[in-house]
């Protein structure tokens, strides 16, 4: 009788004993930053018409954006809190949407969501969003907290596509990176459109455009410079003093919630992704 071949399981780099990243979750934050990180993720053009142009239309931001941000979030915990058996299995159920998005002869860009470049990019975003979000809302972190931080968020990358080999060897290493990625940042037109579609909320029921001014605000806070000028978004010093005061006070206010409140709602995702799995339903 025929054995199925199990998945190869998910290599990760060491990371140093003692190190707890839920320590470093922050539910508020990365609701936050979110949309900031989609738009980085997207500005690489292959990411961007990928996403855009994909024929997975069952999780589709603009056709479903609470599976869409269900399957976001579960992603995201898997990648920071999760074992390895969870990691490898959400990364063979990834494996099988994304082999379905690729570009069609002609495109404009050519594009292969598996290639292992562009999900470094991905994780790249991830990672500098992470940190960014951290020190807006809490002040710098200390050299060995960071570095073991480093390391462990290179599960961005390994829970899709990335080999652990392709992540920078240290934090310096991955400044480099980062400045050499910058030079592929590229938003036309047709991209940027979408991705403001997305930051206005326009693909969620009438009554969320409400919240779409301050999402706008807090989205155009947390990107650089490269990606703000890239979307064409206007910044001001006082819009800047508006929104570090209010991570501080944001950061003030998470420090004093229990870890279990401050790990929401990853620790809620990840707990239904193993409900999923152990009942055999779609992780994604």
């Amino acid at each position: 009788m025929a054995t199925s071949t199990p998945a190869p399981r998910v290599r990760d780099l060491p990371v140093p004993v003692g190190f707890d990243m839920r320590d470093h979750v922050s539910g508020i934050g990365a609701h936050l930053a979110g949309p900031a990180n989609v738009i980085m993720q997207l500005s690489w053009p292959g990411v961007g018409y990928g996403v855009m142009n994909s024929r997975v239309h069952d999780g589709a931001a603009t056709r479903r954006p609470f599976k869409r941000g269900r399957t976001t979030f579960t992603y995201l915990a898997v990648a920071l809190l999760g074992s390895d058996e969870d990691r490898t299995a959400f990364r063979k159920e990834v494996n099988r949407q994304h082999a379905q998005v690729v570009s069609r002869p002609g495109e404009k860009v050519q594009y292969r969501a598996m290639d292992p470049r562009l999900q470094t990019w991905v994780a790249a975003c991830l990672y500098y969003g992470t940190v960014d979000m951290i020190e807006r809302m809490h002040g710098p972190l200390p050299d060995a907290e960071a570095d073991a931080l480093y390391a462990h968020c290179a599960r961005f990358g390994t829970t899709l596509q990335m080999p652990a080999e392709a992540w920078p060897a240290d934090r310096a290493a991955f400044d480099r990176y980062w400045e050499d990625s910058l030079a592929e940042v590229d938003i036309d037109p047709a991209v940027a459109s979408y991705l403001l579609s997305l930051t206005r909320l326009r693909n969620f029921p009438r009554p969320f455009h409400l919240l779409a001014p301050f999402v706008l605000f807090v989205t155009t806070g947390f990107l650089p410079p490269p990606f703000r000028e890239a979307m064409g978004l206007p910044w001001t010093p006082r819009q800047q003093r508006r929104f570090d005061r209010l991570l501080r006070i944001l950061g003030t206010v998470e420090c004093r919630l229990p870890r279990v409140l401050r790990n929401f709602p990853f620790n809620l995702w990840l707990a239904d992704m193993r409900l999923r799995r152990r009942f055999g339903r779609p992780l994604v």
